[in-house]
């Protein structure tokens, strides 16, 4: 070392390595990110942008090792965002008190989420059993259903977005399966010159339908859409901007339209617990041998007698001649942009919530965001869930009010 560096060093001139300042208060959050154990999920909840953002906003984020793999986010752009990288799950479960991910917690998460943390997911309803939401009480959990909380417009964004991907995805599968590639029809979809379009019914007027009605148009297919309401059927052509034929539900007139029907799409979502099944196993026996039903909505139950719950690694069976294909989590096919979509939906969540001083008092200042919630503290607070279990409720309005 030479005399000058001597110098340097005694006078604290020599240059030193330091962390980035970040904003630091009182109420900075401590996000946990554990890799989705569920089969096929490659989705995660908040990619190294959104965690950049959060780390210079003072918040602390714990990223398990390959939580984002799978959706093409290695963990050095986590660890570069500003991330701490745990090497088990249970790493992030113990040390973060604030769970982001995109399935619901299953059995092994349990024994090591902490007592009264709070987790964010989805619900996945149709899936759980009354231990489940016991298992949740027990841990004094508070838990929100990414399904169920809406934005400040009474809009529901995480439905919204993953419909998006769910409605310009599922043409793309449907033209697998009616290919002969998958033991189809060994039909086109959509039409070309002399040969009868594909004929397409889609059951609901909602996202999914809007934005498949416009890849099926695009392709030439004739699309005929069913709803039980006239104002959704009236929307939908009014968001499409193009003529298409629309009805309300008659058993007698979606009889016949799925009986000619070469690719029937359910994705009417549930009003109240489960979605509703309007198509009975007589009329998928009705249906042409080769042809195929994609059910949407499996994941509230499913629009068909003849559905049940398929996944990515062996996402379709044939019953009645029929292909089906009932994967709950399409999203998942395209996990880089569906975790961009959730990531853009959770951030500014997560930075309000700091801003307002935690989950309870965003709850608390925020109606939109408390409809997401379904246990508080170790007690339900959904009235749908408590009936269907036979379970005790308790009002959240009461709970928060007498807290505050």
């Amino acid at each position: 070392m030479t005399g000058f560096e001597e110098l340097a060093k005694q006078t604290a001139l020599y240059p030193k390595e330091a962390p980035l300042a970040v904003k630091t208060n009182q109420h900075s959050l401590l996000i946990g990110l554990p890799k989705e154990v569920a089969l096929q999920e490659n989705r995660i909840a908040l990619t190294p942008e959104a965690v950049a953002i959060l780390v210079r906003n003072g918040h602390n984020v714990i990223v398990e090792q390959g939580a984002g793999e799978k959706a093409k986010f290695p963990d050095n752009e986590y660890s570069e965002a500003g991330a701490q990288i745990a090497q088990s799950p249970k790493e992030v479960y113990q040390a973060a008190n604030l769970i982001l991910k995109v399935e619901p917690l299953v059995e092994a998460e349990f024994k090591y989420v902490q007592s009264e943390s709070t987790v964010i997911s989805a619900l996945n309803l149709p899936a759980h059993d009354r231990s489940y939401f016991e298992k949740i009480n027990n841990k004094r959990l508070t838990s929100f259903g990414y399904e169920y909380i809406e934005d400040q417009s009474g809009g529901l964004p995480v439905i919204r977005s993953m419909s998006e991907i769910a409605g310009s995805t599922v043409m793309l599968v449907a033209g697998e399966y009616l290919s002969n590639a998958d033991n189809g029809r060994g039909i086109i979809l959509g039409g070309i010159t002399g040969v009868p379009p594909t004929k397409v019914v889609m059951l609901g007027a909602g996202t999914v339908t809007e934005y498949a009605v416009r890849t099926a148009l695009g392709m030439g297919a004739d699309v005929k859409v069913f709803d039980k309401h006239l104002y959704k059927l009236q929307r939908l052509k009014y968001a499409v901007g193009q003529h298409i034929y629309t009805s309300i539900i008659d058993s007698d007139t979606l009889a016949e339209a799925i009986q000619r029907a070469d690719l029937v799409i359910g994705a009417m979502r549930a009003e109240d617990g489960l979605s509703p099944i309007v198509v009975t196993e007589e009329m998928v026996g009705r249906m042409k041998p080769g042809s195929v039903i994609i059910d949407v909505s499996i994941d509230q139950g499913g629009n068909f007698e003849s559905s049940r719950m398929t996944t990515h690694k062996e996402p379709t069976y044939k019953h009645l001649g029929v292909i089906h294909y009932c994967v709950p989590n399409i999203a998942a096919r395209v996990a880089y942009t569906a975790s961009m979509a959730l990531s853009n939906i959770f951030l500014p969540f997560l930075l309000a919530t700091g801003t307002n001083g935690g989950i309870e008092q965003m709850m608390y200042a925020n109606r939109w965001f408390m409809k997401g919630v379904y246990t508080h503290k170790g007690t339900l607070t959904n009235a749908y869930i408590a009936r269907k279990f036979n379970m005790r409720f308790k009002d959240l309005d009461l709970l928060l009010a007498a807290r505050f």
